[in-house]
């Protein structure tokens, strides 16, 4: 809701687990982040998480992702399934032997980031092979999917690779791994998908797109071969914004998302590269957009970019659902970016105003 920011007491919709306004954070004011990083830690504390990337001087490094913690005897990563153990990195879960997931078969059409620009959405009698996997790279404070916080890797649901690729059927159109996030548990996902494709299923990722380049080349393979997609989040474009919300910085994702951008003449339909953006009310408003939106069109303007409508959810709950306006504002402001094919997503979840 809207209230006066404590540090330019300004006017603005503040979330009480950011503390500050949008400008502020934007403008790099010192003490702008000290709330946001608070609430991370408090956060995550509570699902007996990492309070952030670990960076023990003794500590074995993990490359798996932009976190790159260096986890020191005894101590987790960022992400929770990796261990250090008498000094040598133990992978909890992720491996292609024991991933950490919940599957289920999704009638097409979806509703799929990607939804608008896939063939899968005339393929009657088809279904998505949804594949939740329970870790995350990223800390979202907005996150809408937070309840696989609470799902233990010594407890959880497990599942091989080879297993979860003979859940599939002749009906399965496509794969797509989302969560969390794919991107702790690359290894499990590529060997599942290899499998997968020799099916003859399209694979798809929904990702925050952290993992590591070579993690992200072997991905876009075999989304190319399958004729699935790679869809990115791209939460914020302003660094210190991005880390406020999500507790990581944007530079991987950036990076990997032009690299991905670079293979898009590979096959231009169906698309191989999409985009989505959450309208975070009060934070992700039609000046990040515009942003977000140059950068994607500086690539290549025909990247299909979905904005997506904000339900309040865990550490914020106390902003509203996107206001019609706002989502209105946010699409010109892409579209006005040179984008050609903008699309708005979840319209139920708009409000008034």
């Amino acid at each position: 809701m809207e209230s006066h920011c404590p540090l330019c007491n300004k006017l603005r919709p503040i979330s009480a687990a950011i503390g500050v306004c949008v400008d502020c954070l934007r403008q790099g004011r010192a003490s702008a982040p000290f709330k946001a990083r608070e609430t991370h830690r408090t956060s995550r504390q509570k699902f007996g998480l990492p309070p952030e990337p670990p960076r023990a001087a003794d500590g074995v490094r993990c490359t798996v992702c932009t976190n790159e913690c260096e986890i020191g005897p005894g101590q987790r990563g960022f992400c929770g399934l990796r261990k250090n153990i008498s000094g040598r990195l133990q992978t909890l879960a992720g491996s292609s032997d024991r991933g950490l997931l919940e599957w289920y078969r999704d009638p097409l059409p979806t509703n799929c980031v990607a939804d608008w620009v896939c063939p899968g959405h005339g393929q009657p009698g088809k279904h998505n092979l949804a594949v939740f996997y329970a870790a995350c790279s990223f800390d979202c404070l907005f996150c809408q999917n937070w309840h696989f916080r609470a799902i233990s890797t010594d407890s959880g649901p497990c599942l091989s690779a080879e297993g979860l690729a003979e859940v599939a059927n002749p009906n399965t159109f496509c794969v797509c791994y989302f969560g969390g996030d794919p991107s702790p548990q690359m290894a499990h996902a590529l060997t599942a998908s290899r499998r997968l494709a020799e099916q003859g299923v399209h694979v798809c990722w929904e990702t925050n797109g952290s993992m590591s380049s070579t993690n992200l080349r072997r991905a876009l393979e075999l989304s190319l071969a399958s004729g699935g997609c790679i869809k990115f989040d791209l939460k914020a474009w302003n660094e210190d914004l991005h880390v406020a919300l999500t507790g990581a910085s944007n530079k991987r994702t950036l990076e990997n998302f032009a690299r991905a951008a670079g293979h898009i003449s590979k096959r231009t339909d169906p698309p191989l590269l999409v985009a989505s953006t959450l309208l975070v009310p009060g934070y992700i408003d039609p000046a990040e957009v515009g942003a977000i939106a140059r950068f994607i069109a500086s690539l290549d303007p025909t990247i299909p970019y979905s904005l997506l409508a904000f339900a309040p959810q865990f550490e914020m709950r106390d902003l509203p659902c996107t206001s019609r306006d706002d989502a209105g504002a946010a699409l010109e402001a892409a579209s006005a970016a040179g984008l050609t094919r903008v699309h708005l997503g979840n319209r139920h979840l708009l409000g008034m105003g």
